[in-house]
C-alpha cells in the first residue's frame, strides 16, 4: 500500500464508519497519534477511538497526496458531516477540545467540517506503523 492506497482507505473507512477496517490499516503495533499528545495503540484501540465516527452523517470527505515518500508519506483531509447527537457529541467535543457551539431546545444540530493534514509511515507491507495528524474544526448551522 503506498501513501495513495492509504489515503484513500482512510477515506472509504471514514465514509463508511467501519472501525475494524481502520484498524486493519495498520500492523499490529501501529500507532494513530490523533492529536500531538494522544496516541492509540494496536487493533483494539484504533478501532475503539474510531467508533467515535459514528457520532456522524451524512460523511463527505476529500484526500489528496501532498507528498509521497519510500516510508510514506503527506496528505490532506477535509471532511463535513452532520451530528448525530447531541449528547454524544458534546462528549467528544469535550474529549477534544473542540467548542461546543450554543444550541438552543430545537436548534438542529450542526454540520461539522474538520480540514487536517496527516503524516504516514508504513511498514514494507503497505501498512501503517505510524499517523500522526493535524487537525481542526468549525461548526456550521444545520
Amino acid at each position: 500500500m503506498s501513501i495513495h492506497d492509504f489515503m484513500a482507505a482512510y477515506a472509504r473507512v471514514w465514509e463508511t464508519q467501519d472501525s475494524p477496517g481502520f484498524a486493519a490499516l495498520f500492523t499490529r503495533a501501529g500507532r494513530y497519534w490523533n492529536t500531538p499528545f494522544q496516541v492509540q495503540t494496536g487493533p483494539e484501540e484504533l478501532a475503539a477511538y474510531w467508533d467515535r465516527i459514528k457520532l456522524q452523517e451524512d460523511i463527505s470527505i476529500r484526500t489528496r497526496v501532498l507528498a509521497e515518500t519510500q516510508e510514506g508519506g503527506l496528505g490532506h483531509w477535509n471532511v463535513s458531516y452532520h451530528v448525530s447527537s447531541p449528547e454524544l457529541f458534546e462528549i467528544w467535543a469535550r474529549s477534544t477540545g473542540t467548542g461546543v457551539p450554543h444550541l438552543s431546545p430545537g436548534d438542529p444540530l450542526p454540520r461539522m467540517e474538520l480540514d487536517g493534514m496527516l503524516q504516514a509511515r508504513l511498514a514494507p507491507d503497505g501498512l501503517a506503523q505510524e499517523v500522526r495528524i493535524w487537525w481542526h474544526s468549525v461548526a456550521h448551522p444545520g
